[in-house]
């Protein structure tokens, strides 16, 4: 990933600091993953078992942050970490945890990275008695939910590369080909289209379709055959995460009807991203329309997911979810209709709330822009 400039960083712990403080914590503690590169724009040469942790503390304003390290990796984080922070050294045979637990406050409650080894979070519990630990995504859901608009373009670049797979992909052999052997093609068009990672290419020909997260096997596609292709990775270090569903040869007036219902509630939910929105309004949006042409109980998970440095991360676009659409939010918009032992359809789009200071994007400061453009109608292939 293309790292962004310093003061990025230390602005992002700020924040951290700011976020955990409203919320009554103590601060962040951020392991290695998507959350480490996100405040530091370090990612270690390997996760092992050895504790590396950041340290942000809800009583500063984030650019003081410590990072505990392994010394044999001290080097490493000197010269890979944007922006400067204090490295706090570590050797094989110290209890590191109880080097951590030195810039803790010994009963403070703290926002600890998903990602975190069960044996880093009990080793600070045990180091510190009296604290306590919440994972980053059940007590700041929006500590990177709001993109910046540097991070949208990204996006929009990752989003365009999937667009591009799909134009291509649709022009190949679909018919007598395994599910395995398109998507195989799909890994291959994806790094060819600027992505460092792929994540998942799910093909789901005919009955398969009716599994939203069937995997790609030895079903052979056959004429007649409605495919549902879920695809998406990362591309210098944003998501991408796209589904269409095409055919072999002619629709029947069934699948067509079926097609139609979740094109409407796709754009019925991109449409319902409006200043007051929230979460799910979105998902209501999308779920009446599948519920007034009698598919609702065959609609059978949320709307959409949040897209960033994870392919999948807060927000959820679900119901229950009270919280506010705000500009610069990115997620997707993919609603589907799953028919068991006949077919299924899901269109996906990722979408970003408000945009605003996007290079090359216009400032829509009231609706959803889609960051992927390929065709919404039934593509028919061969």
């Amino acid at each position: 990933m293309t790292p962004f400039d310093a003061p990025v960083y230390s602005a992002r712990r700020a924040r951290a600091a700011a976020q955990a403080a409203a919320a009554g914590l103590a601060g962040v503690l951020v392991t290695p993953g998507p959350d480490l590169r996100y405040f530091l724009g370090y990612t270690p040469a390997a996760d092992t078992e050895r504790l590396t942790l950041l340290v942000i503390r809800a009583d500063d304003d984030g650019a003081a942050a410590s990072a505990v390290v392994p010394r044999l990796e001290a080097h490493d984080l000197e010269v890979g970490a944007v922006g400067g922070i204090e490295a706090v050294a570590w050797s094989d045979g110290e209890d590191e945890h109880a080097v951590a637990a030195r810039l803790l406050r010994p009963d403070g409650r703290y926002a600890i990275s998903d990602a975190a080894w069960a044996l880093h979070v009990l080793g600070l519990q045990r180091a510190l008695p009296a604290s306590s630990y919440a994972a980053v995504t059940t007590a700041l859901p929006m500590l990177r939910a709001v993109k910046s608009p540097e991070e949208v373009a990204r996006l929009a670049a990752a989003g365009a590369g999937a667009d591009a797979v799909f134009a291509e992909i649709v022009t190949r052999p679909f018919a007598g080909r395994r599910e395995r052997d398109v998507a195989a093609d799909l890994d291959a068009l994806l790094c060819e289209h600027g992505h460092e990672q792929v994540d998942f290419t799910l093909v789901c020909a005919g009955e398969n379709g009716a599994d939203p997260h069937h995997e790609a096997g030895d079903r052979v596609v056959v004429e007649g055959d409605m495919v549902v292709m879920d695809f998406g990775g990362l591309a210098d270090g944003y998501g991408s995460d796209t589904t269409r569903t095409v055919h072999v040869g002619p629709l029947t007036d069934r699948e067509q009807q079926v097609h139609d219902v979740v094109r409407a509630a796709q754009q019925a939910a991109v449409d319902a991203v409006r200043p007051g929105a929230t979460c799910q309004d979105v998902d209501r949006a999308a779920r009446s329309v599948v519920d007034d042409a009698g598919f609702g109980e065959h609609f059978v998970h949320r709307t959409g997911h949040g897209i960033g440095l994870t392919t999948h991360e807060p927000p959820y676009m679900v119901e229950g979810s009270e919280t506010p659409v705000e500009p610069g939010m990115c997620f997707s918009v993919e609603p589907g209709i799953y028919l068991p032992g006949d077919f299924g359809v899901r269109i996906e789009d990722i979408v970003v709330a408000f945009p605003s200071g996007v290079p090359g994007m216009a400032d829509t400061p009231d609706a959803a822009v889609r960051l992927n453009t390929s065709p919404h109608e039934v593509v028919v292939v061969g």
